[in-house]
């Protein structure tokens, strides 16, 4: 009770006291509070630049089957800056992102003064042609990657070639493609499309299939009609296939070495 009253009077007092000093009360108090903020922001930072979180170590996960970790780091380090509290997480995933062969990185922090890379590298699923003739490659995702493809065995890779965007759907199609031309015991060595998303491919024995446009289950069955029926034109010419043209409405046209026929009912869309 005692406590209550107390309480009671001080609030009273304070209520009588002259407008001006109750200001300045205030005021005292809120520069007081202020003045701790400041501080406190001064000690977080001064604690920040000490030594003890500078960047000590990086630690790298995942795959690295292309470059040793020392290579990562040592391609890496050059751009990042700051240490445990300041470092630009995402700046840093882009520096491991620049490193030849990596896909994606996620980059973390560990108290305190680590970091940890977790890295995803391409895997490469065929060669890139540019107009400029430096290769480039593509990876399993259909995305088109800079690396120096002499370190994947570039027999084993088709080459892909078409406008900008269109390096996924060009993977795809090889994929869908490749097991039809199996039927002839060839293999595509390469898959091009134009600007007007006409297809030609180019066999391992040197023959040009011009596949025409279309959607991509066209483009299939075209080529499916074209492998069940051309073996019966070569066996009976017995000569090999130089060029093919499956964009003809009532069939497609083959040249052989030496004879040019045309074959009906493997319908096509020019």
């Amino acid at each position: 009770m005692a406590t209550a009253r107390n309480t009671r009077n001080a609030a009273r007092q304070a209520a009588g006291l002259p407008g001006d000093v109750r200001l300045m009360n205030t005021t005292a108090l809120l520069m007081a509070l202020i003045g701790a903020l400041l501080l406190t922001g001064v000690l977080v930072v001064w604690a920040a630049r000490q030594p003890v979180f500078s960047l000590h170590a990086i630690r790298v996960e995942g795959e690295v089957t292309r470059n040793s970790v020392a290579t990562i780091r040592a391609n890496a380090m050059p751009h990042l800056a700051g240490n445990f509290f300041s470092i630009d997480l995402a700046a840093a995933r882009r520096a491991f992102e620049s490193v030849p062969w990596v896909r994606h990185a996620v980059v973390q922090r560990i108290w305190p003064n680590r970091l940890a890379v977790r890295l995803e590298e391409h895997r490469a699923a065929a060669l890139w042609a540019t107009e400029s003739g430096s290769d480039k490659l593509v990876n399993s995702f259909g995305e088109v990657f800079e690396a120096n493809p002499g370190d994947v065995d570039e027999d084993t890779l088709p080459v892909l070639q078409g406008p900008d965007g269109s390096s996924q759907r060009l993977l795809a199609l090889h994929q869908r493609l490749q097991p039809v031309v199996a039927g002839l015991g060839a293999r595509i060595d390469m898959l091009s499309m134009s600007g007007r998303s006409s297809l030609t491919a180019e066999l391992d024995s040197g023959a040009e299939v011009e596949i025409g446009r279309g959607s991509d289950d066209e483009i299939v069955e075209r080529m499916q009609r074209f492998v069940a029926t051309v073996p019966q034109v070569i066996a009976q010419h017995n000569r090999p296939l130089v060029h093919a043209d499956l964009r003809h409405n009532d069939g497609y046209a083959v040249r052989l070495k030496g004879v040019s026929t045309s074959v009906p009912g493997a319908s096509g869309r020019n």
